[in-house]
């Protein structure tokens, strides 16, 4: 249980540099958006995608340190 406050401060730090370099690249290739009239409907999914491998190679890499 010790180990909880070291690990949300590293969760913090990874998703603060994320979120970071999110504000510049806005989307990525492969982003679907649909802008008719004065609606737009924006899907994230290869943006969703990259997340999704990043944070499974996180949290496979701090599953080692069981």
């Amino acid at each position: 249980m010790t180990d909880f406050p070291k690990l949300m401060m590293i969760i913090g730090g990874i998703l603060l540099v994320v979120g970071f370099f999110m504000q510049f690249i806005g989307k990525l290739p492969g982003d679907i958006v649909f802008k008719k009239g004065n609606t737009t409907f924006f899907f994230p999914i290869v943006t969703c995608i990259v997340i999704s491998i990043v944070l499974s190679l996180i949290f496979s890499f701090l599953g080692r340190f069981k």
